[in-house]
């Protein structure tokens, strides 16, 4: 084989790679993105260790929708707001490098606040049932004894969420979520940096929502073993989480 039909493969091969990253990107931008749960921020809607698809275009598309939030446009495309419920990723406001994701509770101009320990939205406290069949959750490599409610968003929207039944959260001020800002916060209650946190989290821009987590499409528990060690998958693969709709 002489050199002109090395180099000519050497190209073709080349060129394929250019267009399979550019429709991973494409794809990854516009379309869905997989992310990573490493944090027990969640539970009990989302674990340790599940993998979940998010869509981008939900929210229309930000600089926070490409691979390293390019400054190439100011503000938001096809714009969607999210709806109180909604599960989004986002880019925490203290850098806007690192992804979260949280329950959107507030909207703009929305006030909420926690008072003996019930959250109040615009003066009304939700609605909240007691589940009794959640008993624990974990926080970081520790496991605490939980109160679970399902609760009710003023818009009709349920979901569950945990409270630290040995001590929580009881009463804060009253929060104000400024215009093109949204209040977030994990359904693990004692154990979630959120927009309660104005420091660290706070309130979060437009600007900075990545998509809407749609599905669980894979899940292992990290702790009884890693997709690594795939003989210990048997323990740690979770089927009952395959392609499961998220809430």
């Amino acid at each position: 084989m002489n050199k002109k039909k090395i180099s000519n493969i050497i190209i073709d091969n080349l060129k394929t790679i250019f267009i399979a990253l550019l429709i991973a990107t494409a794809i990854r931008s516009f379309f869905f993105q997989p992310f990573y749960i490493p944090s027990s921020s969640m539970e009990p809607t989302l674990l340790i260790g599940d993998r979940i698809f998010v869509s981008k275009y939900t929210y229309g598309f930000s600089k926070h929708s490409f691979p390293f939030s390019p400054n190439i446009f100011s503000g938001r495309i096809n714009y969607n707001i999210p709806t109180q419920g909604d599960l989004v990723v986002f880019k925490t406001p203290a850098d806007n490098r690192t992804d979260y994701i949280k329950r959107v509770v507030g909207l703009p101009g929305d006030s909420i606040q926690f008072i003996e320990g019930e959250i109040f939205i615009n003066n009304e406290k939700i609605t909240r049932k007691k589940i009794n069949d959640i008993e624990s959750v974990r926080c970081g490599k520790f496991t605490f004894i939980v109160d679970a409610y399902e609760e009710t968003l003023p818009n009709g929207k349920k979901h569950i969420s945990v409270y630290n039944s040995q001590g929580t959260l009881q009463n804060t001020k009253k929060f104000i979520v400024p215009k093109n800002h949204f209040f977030l916060l994990g359904d693990n209650r004692d154990c979630s940096n959120d927009s309660r946190f104005l420091e660290s989290v706070g309130y979060v821009n437009f600007i900075n929502l990545v998509g809407k987590a749609q599905i669980i499409f894979f899940s292992n528990d990290t702790i009884k073993g890693s997709v690594l060690k795939f003989w210990s998958l048997n323990d740690s693969f979770r089927i009952d989480r395959l392609f499961k709709k998220i809430k």
